[in-house]
């Protein structure tokens, strides 16, 4: 079974012992759970998880940037909960429009903060 996400995500790279035997490092275990994160506990597809590596990284995907927006340093309240429709109870999009609205407040609340440190 893992001979076959090996084929699908060739950062899978486990050193190969005598008579063929692989030896997963705790490295390579990492990214598989991390995978298996992204594709069971959030939904995505085979192909959005090569997309994510490949847009983000490997850091991102098992760096503890499992939460969309992590990497962007927004804080908890606004990161973005994509978690699937039949999971969540509402519709992708309009999960993904009340996320980005949440982001908006809190970008204006940073503003109005700087705007005040300015003044003074």
């Amino acid at each position: 079974m893992l001979r076959f996400w090996e084929t699908r995500f060739p950062q899978i790279k486990p050193l190969k012992r005598g008579g063929g035997r692989r030896y997963y490092r705790p490295e390579d275990v990492q990214l598989l759970k991390a995978i298996k994160e992204r594709l069971y506990g959030e939904g995505y597809t085979i192909k959005g998880v090569q997309r994510f590596i490949r847009e983000h990284g490997l850091a991102a995907l098992t760096g503890g940037a499992n939460e969309t927006g992590a990497s962007f340093g927004l804080s908890t309240a606004s990161r973005l909960d994509l978690a699937p429709a039949s999971q969540a109870g509402a519709s992708l999009p309009a999960r993904l429009a009340e996320a980005l609205r949440a982001a908006l407040d809190e970008l204006r609340e940073a503003q109005r903060v700087l705007e005040q440190a300015g003044k003074r």
